[in-house]
């Protein structure tokens, strides 16, 4: 495979992992149901749909004739063979299937349908027609020239990773070849130990780089949904490590991965277990408090963690930072397209007799919600390219998904039903009301203008919630971008106002817009809330708290 294919694969993989959204809904009952009501509605409305097909007709006759003027969206790189434009078989090969689907969008949305109705059949019709697009075919001129400047092989090795996916993947094409990775040898290798387990969680302290160290420490909580060494995915990668040497003590929690035995875990077992890691680090570094960082679920955790500690009166949480996190979940997104009652109430019910939720049946799901980027783009790499899928730390990551307690996936689906974080005393933890206004700490909240997982607009509502002093950041990048944002990348951009008014598009048109890394500005807003600097520890703990498996631990490798 050639490097610009490699990158390209490797492009779709940054923009579209760490997506697994715990509550999406797509059963393969909703998708059949908005089928049949696509062909009720040709049914239901002949003259519509024949004014289409005549339309259709008269398009193809320009197609047929040269006269078409249909070419692919500029960003769609399936069409980026010279032979899709200048040769005329290719061309009109391509023309017919843009004005098929295009004819086909149309009558979706001129029908009689709802506004809901007219989405899901537009999803449908996307799943029918990104499938059947001419570079999915063998017919691909790529793989066509494959074939020949390999003697075949390119097919003989396609047939090869299609029966191997059949057998151990589940049929869906590989994203990642598994076998280059391991963490804690090539992933994860940042110098630390475990000095705190208990049930639910490890708490890895890392070497301090620095002869000085702040005095507060910073607590990093990752998505239950998936492992923490994305915070320390390669050196150059690495946000443990780019704390470190900026004098931060760093200490990352590493959740355990639950079997069906751990089904009663719920939102308050993980607020009871951090509040524990929480104690153990400010034991270990003798400070009152900590900062915390939390991504996605993690942000809702320690938002939970936050509101349960206000109630109690306690301050042990100095400044949180929450990446890509929605607390509000008023969501109007594809994610959301078809969540209703039932298929909630199906979720809560499926997880409730297995004990868990699967992460890799999140990730099948999230998959075909984005096909193109996700399914096929494999499909042509792997088998008609005949080419070994790509070796990726950020695939290898995505791919490495734990599982979720059956208690815990329906305090998250109660959540996204209700919306409770929005409104004082609506959620409980731990026998305490949470009231987002009680909380005073400072917020460092960052989104991604690219991002369709947590839509930044709802991320912006969601740092509105809090009482305290808010730092909003928008970066000009996807949804893991958002987190692995490495200074010196020339094309990294974010945006931040001293200002949070209401809202978010005034707030966006009066940012302010720099260049590099949201992590340099983050670590300046770390740095004023950390203390002062002090001799950095010789040993990692304490006599209570002993240093115990080196890093990456123990949890993070349980299957």
């Amino acid at each position: 495979m050639s490097n610009k294919n490699n990158d390209d694969l490797k492009r779709q993989a940054s923009e579209n992992t760490l997506g697994l959204n715990p509550v999406i809904g797509l059963r393969r009952k909703d998708l059949l149901t908005s089928a049949r009501m696509v062909l009720a509605q040709a049914i239901k409305q002949p003259i519509h749909s024949v004014k289409h097909v005549a339309h259709f007709g008269i398009e193809l006759k320009n197609v047929m004739f040269g006269k078409s003027t249909l070419q692919p969206e500029s960003d769609d790189r399936r069409f980026n063979d010279p032979a899709w434009s200048q040769n005329p078989l290719y061309k009109r090969y391509l023309q017919t299937y843009l004005a098929w689907r295009k004819e086909l969008h149309d009558w979706i949305d001129d029908s009689s349908l709802s506004e809901q109705d007219i989405s899901r059949g537009h999803f449908v019709i996307n799943l029918m027609t990104e499938a059947m697009a001419p570079t999915n075919s063998a017919a691909n001129p790529a793989a066509v020239k494959r074939f020949f400047e390999t003697g075949g092989k390119s097919l003989l090795d396609g047939l090869s990773h299609l029966a191997k996916d059949l057998v151990h993947n589940g049929g869906m094409p590989s994203q990642v070849n598994m076998d280059a990775f391991e963490v804690g040898k090539n992933l994860g290798t940042s110098e630390g130990a475990v000095v705190f387990r208990n049930d639910v969680l490890e708490l890895i302290q890392y070497r301090p780089i620095t002869e000085q160290v702040h005095e507060r420490p910073l607590l990093v909580v990752p998505p239950q949904i998936n492992k923490f060494y994305v915070f320390d995915l390669s050196p150059d990668k690495s946000l443990a490590r780019f704390c470190l040497r900026n004098n931060v003590q760093t200490f990352i929690v590493s959740w355990r991965n639950p079997t069906k035995a751990q089904r009663e875990w719920g939102l308050s077992t993980y607020i009871e277990a951090l509040k524990e890691a929480v104690d153990v680090v400010t034991a270990i570094t003798g400070s009152k408090d900590v900062n915390m960082l939390g991504a996605c679920s993690g942000g809702i955790t320690c938002t939970a963690l936050l509101g349960h500690y206000a109630a109690l009166g306690q301050k042990k949480v100095n400044a949180l930072t929450l990446l890509v996190s929605v607390l509000d979940t008023t969501l109007d997104t594809q994610v959301a397209l078809f969540v209703d009652e039932q298929t909630l109430e199906a979720a809560k019910r499926h997880s409730y007799q297995a004990g868990v939720l699967e992460g890799r049946d999140m990730a099948k799901v999230f998959a075909w919600m984005r096909p193109n980027d996700l399914i096929w783009n494999y499909w042509v790499n792997n088998y008609l390219l005949g080419n070994e899928p790509p070796v990726f730390d950020i695939l290898f990551w995505n791919n490495d998904t734990t599982r979720l307690p059956a208690a815990f996936h329906g305090d998250l689906i109660e959540m996204f039903k209700n919306n409770p974080l929005v409104r004082a005393n609506a959620l409980e933890v731990c026998g305490t009301p949470i009231d987002l206004k009680q909380v005073t700490a400072d917020i460092f909240s960052l989104a991604g203008t690219n991002d369709h997982i947590t839509p930044w607009k709802s991320c912006y509502k969601s740092a509105q919630l809090f009482g305290g002093n808010v730092e909003f950041v928008l970066s000009s990048s996807g949804h893991i971008q958002s987190i692995l944002n490495p200074p010196g990348n020339p094309k990294a951009r974010y945006m931040t106002s001293t200002d949070i008014p209401a809202c978010p598009d005034q707030w966006q048109e009066n940012s302010i817009k720099h260049t590099d890394s949201w992590w340099l500005h983050w670590q300046a807003w770390q740095a004023e809330r950390s203390g002062d600097l002090k001799p950095a520890p010789t040993s990692l703990g304490n006599k209570k708290y002993a240093a115990a498996e080196a890093a990456p631990g123990t949890y993070v490798h349980e299957r």
